[in-house]
């Protein structure tokens, strides 16, 4: 509904901006009239292909479509003549009708770079695989839309291009309005066809179309947090032949016991800031947020232990479960429970804990959960219009995390969110991780919130600060020892439910800090750098229900790219919030 709206207000923006110039210049009433009217009827045809979309009507989609591209093409067909270009060469006007001329050029580009779409991409819509031959036949359409989907990517990042270098200030806030709202909605439409291109460049390989595919399969669970989520309580190997999926090998994380020595190399400053430990353990193999390193980490020990290679590595917690169950409906346990998405979480992160006092049993019964919806998963490919806006909350809240060994699909993986990457170009950046160095499984009730303030840039610098709250919301009830232990130290010398976490604040590149202070009071913290980000870190004791506030103070170099604030996968939402200093930044 929202994105609806959105294009509403561009292509009606554009309208007001006509008109707005034929009465102010007193120019050619019937060539905006005309301008106004096209643009008036590809803003009705768009907001009703996103009705017939919804229908999945592929005849009324290519009708509808062809209509909105038509009255683009004609809105663009007027801006583009001597008329108006005569008008984008007055004074006073001329900055609005060089503006209204891009927006009638990016409502053509948009209309053109989805018919292209629409008429390569009907797999994504129409597909429903019934057997082998039919699923092959899916991915391969799949392949074929891939470079199709790449170029519409690119053709709307080149009219992004272009209508960012049109006047941002006319005179005319319609005009203004318009612009800003068109070039969010055109990066908005960039990313997502970029991320369906993504899609169908990496399924097909990925699934086994090209031959057999092997990936470890880490099922995270929140309740004790760690870099790329959570620990791994289960595992489990993922095989995909020619789209056809089972999950196999599945164990607690037990039976991956530690080794005789490293598995893997990160670099020194990895060794320097997480130790040799996980590089050789399961349980501490995912400290850091940078997702490759423990799916590295993870397929080396199962080579270990079997010999066997693997493809690549999947990780997914109780909340993409719920996103799986979801699209699939509830399944059954052997006992006759239900486990649907409304309720997987609860009895994953909390319930379990409460049902099965002996952690062997608990294991067990996480395990009968994991293999009934890996059983059920091949049921959620046969549908790929229901599962790509399925697909799109887990990636970008990182439900799902992916890693190949094959070079080609990491580098595709690495420049999308579900390749769980920390990424080293510069630009504001502020990502919170905690870690749980307690050793119990209360970060279930962890609630989080960041807050960003951009200071002014002056001299190629800016200042700015970042606040950190954290709550411990544990229940003031009595809750199972496994939950509430402590593995740092003695029963006694700590109230039961408190909670000790490894807080990091990863800053941009060529960040510096100027000052920290924890609850108004200046600290010391750890400074280390992974990936070309300085981190800075400190050890926070969290009573029950106590809220504790970490500030830190940054000098930053100036850079007028958009602030990044990635989001650690935990089991409840962070709260983020970022101001930047009026008049913005220039790099």
């Amino acid at each position: 509904m929202r994105a609806s709206r959105r294009r509403r207000l561009i292509l009606a923006g554009s309208v007001f901006s006509a008109l707005a110039l034929v009465s102010s210049a007193g120019w050619s009433a019937h060539l905006g009239l005309g301008v106004r009217d096209h643009l008036q009827a590809t803003r009705d045809s768009l907001v009703h292909l996103r009705a017939v979309m919804s229908a999945r009507d592929l005849d009324r989609i290519a009708v509808t479509l062809a209509q909105a591209r038509r009255h683009a093409a004609e809105a663009r067909r007027l801006t583009s003549g001597p008329d108006w270009t005569l008008l984008t060469h007055l004074p006073v006007v001329g900055e609005g009708a060089t503006t209204v001329r891009g927006l009638a050029e990016s409502a053509a580009e948009i209309t053109e770079a989805l018919t292209g779409v629409q008429r390569t991409g009907t797999s994504f819509f129409t597909a429903a695989p019934g057997s082998t031959d039919d699923m092959r036949q899916l991915l391969d359409g799949l392949t074929a839309a891939a470079p199709v989907l790449d170029g519409a990517a690119a053709r709307l990042a080149r009219a992004h291009a272009r209508l960012a270098a049109t006047p941002a200030r006319t005179g005319a806030a319609s005009v203004d309005q318009a612009r800003g709202t068109a070039l969010y909605e055109l990066d908005r439409l960039r990313r997502w066809i970029g991320g369906a291109a993504t899609a169908a460049a990496l399924i097909p390989p990925m699934l086994g179309n090209d031959g057999p595919r092997r990936y470890f399969l880490a099922f995270q669970t929140n309740a004790e947090s760690r870099g790329t989520g959570g620990l791994v309580g289960a595992f489990g190997i993922l095989s995909a032949d020619r789209g056809r999926t089972r999950v196999t090998r599945l164990a607690a994380n037990t039976g991956m016991g530690p080794g005789p020595g490293p598995v893997a190399d990160h670099g020194r400053a990895f060794r320097a800031r997480y130790g040799p430990g996980a590089l050789e353990m399961l349980s501490i193999s995912n400290l850091s947020p940078h997702f490759p390193y423990a799916a590295r980490t993870w397929t080396a020990l199962w080579e270990r232990r079997t010999g066997r290679r693997l493809d690549g590595a999947i990780a997914i917690d109780p909340v993409g479960l719920s996103y799986i169950l979801g699209l699939i409906g509830p399944v059954t346990l052997p006992g006759g429970e239900k486990v649907t998405a409304a309720n997987v979480v609860d009895l994953t992160e909390r319930a379990a804990y409460a049902r099965y006092p002996d952690p062997l049993e608990r294991k067990r019964y996480l395990i009968a959960i994991a293999r009934a919806v890996g059983q059920a998963l091949p049921r959620s490919f046969a549908e790929p219009a229901q599962v790509l806006p399925v697909l799109k909350p887990m990636v970008e809240d990182r439900r799902i995390q992916v890693w190949s060994r094959h070079d080609a699909e990491q580098r595709r993986l690495s420049s999308s969110a579900i390749g769980g990457v920390l990424p080293r170009r510069p630009g504001p950046y502020a990502g919170l991780v905690v870690n749980n160095s307690a050793g119990g499984k209360l970060d279930y009730y962890l609630d989080r919130s960041l807050s960003y303030e951009l200071g002014p840039c002056r001299d190629g610098r800016r200042t700015s600060s970042v606040q950190v709250r954290l709550t411990n919301n544990v229940p003031a009830v009595t809750l199972p020892t496994y939950v509430t232990g402590r593995l740092d130290r003695g029963p006694d010398t700590h109230p039961v439910g408190s909670n000790l976490l490894w807080v990091s604040l990863y800053a941009g590149v060529g960040a510096e800090l100027s000052g920290a202070s924890v609850d108004g009071v200046p600290v010391q913290v750890s400074t280390d750098v992974e990936r070309s980000h300085p981190v800075y870190s400190t050890l926070l004791e969290l009573g029950p229900r106590q809220t504790r506030t970490v500030r830190l103070d940054l000098v930053e170099p100036a850079s007028a790219e958009p602030p990044l604030t990635p989001v650690q996968p935990l089991a409840r939402p962070q709260r983020t919030s970022v101001t930047t200093a009026p008049g913005g930044c220039a790099s």
